[in-house]
This record gives C-alpha cells, structure tokens and sequence, in this order.
C-alpha cells in the first residue's frame, strides 16, 4: 500500500505521486472525498484545500462518498489514478464512510494497489482508532456513530495539527491528547507542514509546505 497523511500542507502529494504512480497519465486523475467538510461548508479551509490540489494540475473528481452506494464508488475508484480524503470533521467523515459501506470500499481499493491521501480527518480515519481525536472533534456531533475504529491503514493514530499553530487546536489541546491517550494509543504527532508517507512497511516523515 501507498500511503501519504498530511496535516494542512499539499507540498508532499507530487514527490509521492509520481513514486507511486510512475507509469500514470497525465494530469493524473484523482477522486476528492469531501464527506468531512459537511459541518464547515462555509468556511474557507473547505475550498482553499481543493483549490490547493487543483493548482498542482490534477484532474480532481468530487466525491461524497456517503451519498454513493458501495458499488457507485467502486465505479468511481476504478476510473481514478489515487484517492483523496479531504479535511473536515473526523468523525463526520467516519460515519459517513461506515454507514454507506464507503469504508470497505477504500479498504480494499487501496489494498489493491490504489494511493491514499488523506489530510487532517482523512488522515487521522486511516489508523486503527480515531478515539484519540475526541478531544479535538466532538464525536457528540454524530450520536449515531458508537464505534470510533478507524480503516486501519496504518498502524499510528495520527493527531494532526500537532504544531498547535491552528486555531482550533491550540497546543493546549494536542498536549491533552497526548497526556490522556498516549499510553494506550500508538499516536504520531503531525506538524501542519509535515507529511507521512507510508511505503513497503516503512513509514517516513517529511517535509510538505
């Protein structure tokens, strides 16, 4: 699997892309998961972050996946060189994926051979637990999710924003996750200008303006 977490920053995605995707045509095509920014359609982060990867050239093609049926987004992936898992709210984002089926649907995509990019919520669904990541978003906001596993990707829970530089997430906030679930939780701390990547079992961290 090819694996690539950001925090804010997108300066990462073509070094890994093009690793990932040697043979890929071009621009590279790219399906955009938005189902996290649901809460926040007002706020400018939503399309200040896919105006940030069109820049790069891609062809993006929006999708939420918790209005498609399992079979539609399988559809969708087939036709896509990678998928993107867009910011927002996690555990939005986790309901969604798990309620439609969308989550065994990536799982397997990616499994198969697909690049995942996932940024903020994106990144943090593709560990084991996003529980950790109660205390930066109200998983209260979706009652109905009561299992807060994550796809299982990776093997880290990811906090993003770990810098404390982001509004929301003072660094008062990332050092309360720490303190509370960092013996029980294999957490990575992420700076919003880093990147995650991970390749053939390994996991490296770099630099992603």
């Amino acid at each position: 699997m090819d694996v690539l977490l950001l925090s804010v920053g997108v300066g990462a995605v073509p070094a890994f892309l093009e690793e990932s995707l040697p043979d890929a045509g071009s621009p590279v095509r790219i399906a955009y998961v938005d189902d996290a920014a649901a809460p926040f359609t007002e706020e400018a982060f939503v399309s200040d972050e896919r105006e940030q990867l069109a820049g790069l050239g891609y062809e993006l093609r929006d999708v939420t996946a918790g209005r498609l049926t399992p079979e539609d987004l399988l559809a969708v992936l087939d036709e896509v060189d990678a998928v993107y898992v867009a910011g927002g709210h996690t555990f939005v984002l986790l309901h969604a994926l798990r309620s439609s089926g969308a989550d065994q649907v990536l799982l397997e995509a990616v499994r198969g051979g697909l690049p995942y990019i996932g940024a903020s919520a994106g990144a943090v669904v593709a560990g084991p637990s996003t529980e950790p990541i109660s205390l930066m978003d109200d998983p209260g906001q979706v009652p109905e999710l009561t299992d807060l596993t994550g796809l299982g990707l990776v093997g880290d829970v990811v906090v993003p924003h770990a810098d404390g530089n982001l509004a929301p997430y003072p660094a008062a906030v990332i050092g309360k996750v720490v303190e509370t679930y960092d013996a029980d939780f294999p957490l990575v701390l992420l700076p919003d200008d880093h990147a995650l990547i991970y390749r053939d079992g390994a996991r490296h961290m770099v630099d992603s303006p």
